[in-house]
């Protein structure tokens, strides 16, 4: 049996039991206050007669067993009982005198003899209410003492009221209390089959053994995934996270929280509001997080939203890395084909006998004669890691055709106690810019040398801040408001083949910036040439404070001399 049936069926007992329990204690009890009602009634009747002054009168003037019958038949005393009994509705009113002889009755022939039943207690001066038989058969009477001017008990007044008649009243009263009664469960079942189907609604139409097992599936599942899960209600609250989801989106709220006070961030946050089936790329902190979403609808209901969250950043080291390798190669078969040719013209320069030009072409390809060097200037550059890693950033431009340079201004000289954070910073303002410079319309190709663009990289120690400016010749900063350029997401190429798109690297670069204390900014939008370089790009600078340990002899003066960070190098 389907649990809302048994639901049903439980709140339909319920309300019978509680209705015959109820109603059936009503109906016990419906006999004996009909008939005190009546009792009473009859009682107030039986009161208001004997009160009357002709009536007292009248009884006192007939006491005695010696009444003659034919004086009262037509007597006041008759006519008296006889309206009384008209206007009531009463069985009986019958008028006794001191003696229990009968002065006013219903029946003419029952006139001046013995009442039928003992009037005793009445002649007392005592009210009598009671349940009896006499000549007209059951009835509930009440007999009340009539007194002289001087108290004395001179006759009685008894009125009664039959006790069909009180059966007919108490058979009404039952049958309307179990039309009540059956409206009540009427009602009590429609409500029950209303409320079974809400339940229905509510539970999507499982069972509880359905529910039970999907209790447990659930947090066998959410909290063995990979992945992020975080799902909320039609009304924006919190019903479901994992602890994936926690971890990635640095979520400390309970379930049940308000959405908006989770502090997601704006990416985030957005992709929650709007089902987003196609991941989108969002940084959290040092992260990077693919978000997605989509609305759980069920019998034409909301339900809410469920949002999933992949780490991106592991995946995107990998990328780069492999890109890195490919990259590489490329170079390394270049290099082969390249090595092999220079191989035949010093062969040629020597068979010939051509000593000097075989000696200059050396020096020219081992790097040590005029221009041989692959990044000049990077002897300023003393810290091991910024030293390597400027070189390599050399070497990956010139496999793009782009010719890295260093600033006049460039020096550096210490150990970098966040390495980590001065690379990532560093490497996507660099990357960014050979990208743009790159994509064509640079000087280099003008020129002739063969690169299609050029990047300079200026870097500078203050103290424990080293200050970054890159600038490159492509086609500036495409957006009315350059800043947005470091929004998640924002970005002029494609991200097809980008898992979540592109857009990420500036949008992390400076916030790791501002962790720190420092920040990214646009210094120039590009689009204007920048001294005599002629670099018509963008222009970004970087502050890393705190990020600089010096080493002994460094002196505090070396970077004051270096100039204004805002326009370095010719930018």
């Amino acid at each position: 049996m389907r649990l809302r049936t048994q639901v049903l069926l439980l709140q339909l007992a319920v309300i019978a039991v509680s209705l015959v329990v109820g109603f059936g204690l009503v109906i016990a009890g419906a006999d004996d206050r009909v008939r005190e009602e009546y009792a009473q009634r009859a009682l107030a009747i039986a009161q208001s007669v004997a009160a009357d002054a002709e009536v007292r009168s009248e009884v006192a003037a007939h006491p005695g067993t010696r009444v003659n019958a034919s004086d009262l038949l037509d007597g006041p005393l008759q006519r008296q009982a006889a309206a009384v009994r008209a206007r009531t509705g009463a069985l009986f009113v019958v008028i006794g005198n001191d003696r229990g002889i009968r002065l006013a009755h219903p029946e003419a022939s029952e006139l001046a003899r013995m009442v039928s039943t003992d009037p005793s207690k009445v002649l007392s001066g005592s009210d009598d209410v009671t349940t009896d038989r006499g000549t007209l058969g059951e009835s509930v009477r009440a007999k009340v003492p009539v007194l002289s001017a001087d108290g004395t008990v001179v006759g009685f007044i008894s009125v009664g009221v039959s006790t069909e008649r009180l059966a007919s009243e108490t058979r009404s009263d039952i049958i309307a209390t179990s039309l009540l009664a059956l409206t009540a469960l009427g009602i009590g079942a429609v409500g029950s089959a209303l409320l079974a189907r809400r339940w229905r609604r509510l539970t999507l139409g499982l069972e509880s053994d359905e529910l039970a097992e999907l209790v447990r599936e659930q947090g066998a599942v959410l909290h063995s995934m990979a992945d992020g899960v975080l799902a909320v209600d039609a009304d924006g609250i919190v019903r479901v996270v994992n602890d994936r989801a926690r971890a990635l989106l640095a979520v400390d709220a309970p379930v049940g929280t308000p959405a908006a006070d989770l502090g997601l961030s704006p990416r985030v946050a957005a992709v929650l509001a709007t089902p987003t089936a196609e991941p989108l790329a969002a940084s959290v902190g040092e992260r990077v997080v693919l978000v997605s979403s989509h609305r759980v609808r069920a019998d034409g209901r909301d339900l809410g939203m469920v949002l999933s969250v992949i780490d991106r950043t592991d995946v995107e080291a990998l990328s780069r890395e492999v890109d890195s390798i490919r990259s590489m190669s490329t170079a390394l078969r270049a290099q082969r084909h390249e090595t092999a040719n220079r191989m035949h013209v010093l062969a040629g320069l020597l068979r010939h006998g051509h000593a000097d030009e075989a000696l200059a072409y050396l020096d020219e390809v081992t790097g040590t004669g005029p221009g041989g060097a692959l990044l000049t200037g990077l002897d300023n550059v003393r810290e091991p890691h910024l030293h390597a890693f400027l070189d390599a950033k050399a070497a990956q431009a010139r496999e793009r055709r782009v010719v890295l340079r260093l600033g006049d201004q460039t020096w550096l000289q210490g150990a970098l106690t966040e390495p980590v954070v001065v690379t990532t910073v560093l490497g996507n303002l660099v990357d960014n810019a050979i990208d743009a410079a790159g994509s064509g319309d640079g000087t280099g190709a003008e020129s002739g040398t063969g690169e299609t663009g050029e990047v300079e990289v200026e870097v500078i120690a203050d103290d424990d801040t080293i200050l970054v400016t890159v600038g490159d010749s492509g086609p500036g900063i495409s957006f009315d408001d350059p800043d947005d350029v470091f929004a998640e997401g924002a970005t002029t190429k494609s991200g097809a083949h980008v898992p979540g798109g592109r857009g990420m690297g500036l949008a992390l670069a400076r916030q790791i910036a501002r962790r720190i204390g420092g920040d990214v900014w646009v210094a120039d939008a590009g689009g204007q040439a920048h001294g005599e370089q002629e670099l018509r790009g963008a222009v970004f600078v970087a502050r890393l404070p705190g990020v600089l340990a010096p080493t002994e002899g460094t002196e505090s003066s070396d970077a004051g001399e270096l100039g204004d960070t805002d326009e370095p190098g010719g930018h």
